[in-house]
């Protein structure tokens, strides 16, 4: 089997059992082994070393005084036997870190951290982005507050008391081929020449199939005749989870963007191993989408074929 999405995977025992146990985040706080994962303004703490990138860890005694108070911080689990929490350091305009360490935009340093850390931090920016845009009650407005180690945002108005929950939100992610070629878009402030897979969010009363066929259609003017299901991947950017397909369509099919695309073609393998177009960031979906149908037909995989042009290398 082929490893999961970056992002996704068994990473951490979210341990939810403690999530309404005070005894248990007591005793996971005075833990020495107890980590935090500060995340400021939608960034992450990493750490640069020569070896590498890492997640950006600090130790909860040490990050008390700088990280806001625990009542506040969001309980991850539990990484490699580890308690881990999150917490928001937006309010701090300059955190204080360890010389090696900043906050940066995961979706630039992903590719650059393990996979299981790179989750991790996936996990504890969705999280706080959450926490962030639920500090009101969506019925009658009122503050709210944090319960469940931070997984529930509880009303504060007695008569009202209603609870939020983390919330993701889903879309499509499609590869559609007429066997020979795929079919891949742009958008007008992505960098020149990048293409990538065709996405878009599933609306109310619509079905995962049906959103495939509906933002094809919408977008490039392709009718799908046949969908399969391929993966699924977290993108916490800011809480979405991108549910990939792929698609087949007629090869005499015409492809003709909407508003929200500047251009859409169909491209063979020979066109992606000439370096155009440039293809997704490697920790995507929509280039393992891509990567899996040109594999498929090629001697050579595209990971390994000169003059492949990404957008954003994953070192491995």
């Amino acid at each position: 089997m082929r490893p999961p999405n970056v992002f996704a995977g068994p990473y951490v025992d979210r341990a939810a059992r403690l999530r309404k146990d005070p005894e248990g985040i007591a005793a996971a706080l005075a833990d020495p082994r107890a980590r935090l994962l500060p995340v400021c303004e939608s960034r992450n703490l990493v750490r640069r070393t020569p070896q590498g990138w890492t997640a950006g860890f600090v130790e909860v005694r040490s990050g008390q005084p700088v990280h806001g108070l625990p009542e506040d911080w969001i309980l991850l689990g539990h990484f490699h036997g580890r308690p881990c929490f999150a917490c928001d350091t937006s309010h701090d305009p300059s955190p204080a870190t360890a010389a090696d360490m900043s906050f940066e935009d995961l979706r630039r340093t992903a590719g650059l951290l393990p996979d299981d850390e790179a989750g991790l931090l996936a996990y504890a920016r969705a999280m706080v982005s959450w926490r962030q845009r639920s500090r009101h009650c969506g019925a009658c407005g009122s503050p709210t507050s944090s319960t469940s180690a931070g997984h529930v945002a509880r009303c504060s108005n007695a008569s009202c008391s209603v609870e939020q929950f983390p919330r993701i939100d889903p879309a499509i992610i499609v590869l559609v081929t007429d066997g020979e070629r795929a079919l891949l878009g742009r958008q007008a402030a992505w960098p020149a020449g990048r293409y990538s897979t065709i996405a878009g969010f599933v609306e109310p009363g619509e079905s995962l199939e049906d959103a495939v066929e509906r933002e094809v259609l919408e977008e490039t003017g392709v009718a799908v005749q046949e969908s399969r299901y391929h993966s699924s991947q977290p993108w916490p950017f800011p809480s979405s989870l991108m549910i990939g397909f792929t698609a087949t369509a007629s090869a005499a099919a015409v492809a003709k963007p909407d508003e929200e695309l500047e251009d859409v073609r169909w491209f063979t393998r020979e066109d992606i191993a000439s370096g155009f177009p440039g293809l997704p960031l490697p920790q995507s979906v929509s280039f393992r989408l891509i990567e899996d149908w040109y594999d498929a037909g090629s001697s050579l995989p595209l990971r390994a074929t000169p003059g492949v042009r990404l957008w954003g290398q994953r070192d491995r």
